[in-house]
């Protein structure tokens, strides 16, 4: 049988997964970390693939792979294919005043942005990070011959990095940069130019199923995917499923028949990898929540949990506004994280961790709402990410989403989604293999109560006083 690779090349870390390219069945997988920081050089990510690769056993009897990539990072070349500076990743907050400019900018607004590509600017977009590095940096920016995303940068080396006509993408990634038209499929040279003053090369956006090229060993490579296209290609996501990961970032995403334009800006109207789409909505604010609140309390995730579990929904009014990074959803780049309603009698550790799980959640359930006014059906919650794994997360989670909750065993979804565009691209066929979805998932219904909404009025009225109180910087 053909083996296939999957590659995550993510904010944190490269993992590899390599898949029996006909049941999906895995093989072996390795991983390798990846530098700190809002800012790397690239080629600390080819580095990374290469030892998580050899952890994996090596390459050598794999037949096809393909990358799935952190989203909007901004990798810039010159005319021979250097790295012209350090790629800025999705978490680098500084084009957050460029992100306004841009939108006031073009007449109409952002109301004109998300009908032009699905989405508005925020300071994650790459369209507002040219705008920095020609307004910051405007010797780089007169240099950069070619703009391409991480997984673009790391499918071209692993073709060989020939010519700069040769950088590939997909249409998931593509829909990330605040210059391509998910609901056209097409480059908006127009905005690209807007912001960066002139237009250099961009990759060739290939269909999801449609090869990108071959390595020098004679590999088949997919187009690849971004991070959050390759998890709900990985879990074999269906209209109407809504995947909630609790990382470094908060992601909720859902596949769509149709695409969407959230004037808001709330609602990024992506590209799926299916040749759907993928409407989703980011948070800052996610896991290291959990890991800072654990913290301060001196105790493991374990403990963290129990603590949790044993305070009330609602933690007897103890609110936690969790904006500890700034905040992309909504866009308050320049917001501080809240404590409010404490007491003599929830001032505990066990109040003090539910508050900070049903924070968390609160801003995910907002998410939730947003996708819903898009018209976009959400009948479930998918619950994956390093967060997943809380037990206080798993059993919180559907009171405060008010949905039926389905944990599946933990996974590297977003490397399996890479190994089944991989396959798809090494069959030739019309659609993705058909792979098994794990059969040990556990299921967490939602309460049937008013917690919810209990929950959730307390929340926003912890974060309408937690912004009055916020210096005005942004």
């Amino acid at each position: 049988m053909p083996l296939v690779a999957g590659i995550d090349s993510s904010t944190q870390s490269c993992k590899v997964v390599i898949r029996d390219a006909e049941s999906g069945a895995l093989v072996r997988s390795g991983q390798a970390s990846h530098p700190d920081g809002t800012s790397v050089d690239p080629a600390a990510w080819e580095s990374a693939f290469e030892r998580a690769a050899s952890a994996a056993g090596g390459l050598d009897d794999v037949a096809a792979l393909a990358v799935s990539g952190q989203q909007h990072g901004m990798v810039c070349l010159d005319e021979d294919g250097a790295v012209v500076r350090d790629a800025l990743l999705w978490n680098d907050l500084r084009s957050a005043p460029d992100a306004a400019d841009l939108i006031a900018e073009l007449p109409g607004g952002a109301a004109a942005w998300a009908e032009a590509t699905g989405l508005v600017p925020v300071a994650s977009f790459t369209v507002t990070k040219l705008r920095w590095l020609a307004r910051s940096e405007p010797a780089n920016a007169a240099r950069t011959a070619a703009v391409c995303l991480p997984h673009d940068w790391l499918t071209w080396r692993l073709a060989g990095a020939r010519s700069l006509d040769d950088l590939v993408t997909d249409r998931s990634d593509a829909s990330g940069t605040g210059y391509w038209s998910a609901a056209e499929n097409r480059y908006r040279v127009d905005l690209l130019e807007l912001a960066f003053g002139h237009s250099p090369r961009l990759p060739t956006v290939r269909a999801p199923h449609e090869p990108a090229g071959t390595t020098p060993a004679g590999a088949v490579l997919g187009a690849g995917t971004g991070d959050n296209a390759g998890a709900a290609l990985g879990l074999g996501a269906q209209p109407g499923d809504v995947v909630v990961s609790i990382g470094t970032s908060g992601v909720l995403c859902a596949v769509s028949e149709v695409p969407t334009a959230d004037p808001e800006g709330l609602v990024a109207g992506f590209a799926d990898a299916t040749g759907r789409y993928l409407p989703l909505l980011a948070t800052l604010n996610a896991a290291r929540v959990l890991d800072a609140t654990a913290r301060l309390l001196g105790v493991d995730h374990d403990e963290f949990s129990r603590l949790a579990l044993t305070a009330p929904p609602g933690a007897d009014g103890l609110v936690l506004v969790p904006y500890l990074e700034g905040e992309r959803t909504p866009n308050l780049p320049g917001a501080t994280g809240s404590l409010l309603g404490a007491t003599l009698a929830n001032l505990t550790p066990a109040h003090l961790a539910r508050a900070a799980v049903e924070g968390l959640l609160c801003g995910l359930a907002d998410a939730l709402d947003a996708l819903r006014a898009c018209g976009v059906p959400v009948e479930r919650a998918v619950l994956i990410g390093g967060g997943a794994r809380s037990e206080a997360v798993r059993r919180i989670a559907p009171v405060v989403l008010d949905l039926p909750v389905v944990v599946p065993p933990p996974g590297e979804f977003v490397a399996d989604g890479a190994a089944r565009q991989a396959a798809w691209a090494l069959s030739g066929a019309s659609e993705p293999p058909a792979w098994m979805p794990a059969s040990d998932s556990i299921a967490f219904e939602p309460a049937g109560s008013s917690a919810a909404g209990m929950i959730r009025g307390r929340y926003e009225q912890g974060r309408s006083a937690g912004l009055e109180r916020l210096p005005k910087r942004i």
